[in-house]
């Protein structure tokens, strides 16, 4: 069985209600065309098409007072999550938007629980963390989210609210 991918995106929380649709509208077909030919976006785009879009703050391009919404930019590409933005020229060419697919490891907790309840349900005992043990299971489950950019996600993700 495939994983429920969905595209997630950061708006500027400035925008009305429909320019803020756009604006994700914008972003999403400019992941699309930086992101036409991978596997991940060919399976939500014929599979999936669900979509979340998040308050993703202020937008400010100045390198000395970056915007929230830049910022977010910065910290996905930083932590290797392929994604694309949209900056409208009507606006000064302030960014707008940001769009990224996202796998169910990352917001699916029943299919993929946090590491202390999965150690639970895989083990059946609690597992002090700082023990090797811990250490070693700890590994386990990183595997089984998905690895470094998924917890990211998930750590990243739980800060922000429906735009």
């Amino acid at each position: 069985m495939e994983k429920e991918l969905r595209m997630y995106g950061f708006v500027n929380y400035q925008l009305t209600g429909i320019q803020k649709g756009i604006q994700f509208a914008h972003s999403i077909v400019e992941y699309g065309l930086e992101n036409f030919n991978t596997d991940e976006y060919l399976d939500w785009a014929k599979n999936w098409k669900t979509v979340i879009l998040l308050n993703g703050g202020t937008t400010n391009n100045n390198p000395d007072s970056l915007g929230s919404i830049n910022k977010n930019y910065n910290s996905l590409k930083e932590n290797k999550v392929v994604c694309s933005s949209f900056s409208e020229p009507d606006l000064g060419d302030q960014m707008t938007s940001i769009s990224f697919i996202v796998d169910e490891r990352v917001f699916n907790k029943k299919k993929y629980p946090d590491v202390d309840d999965w150690i639970e349900q895989t083990r059946g005992v609690y597992i002090e963390h700082d023990t090797l043990e811990f250490e070693k299971s700890y590994v386990e489950w990183l595997t089984f989210i998905g690895g470094e950019k998924n917890l990211f996600l998930r750590d990243f993700l739980k800060n922000f609210g429906l735009a």
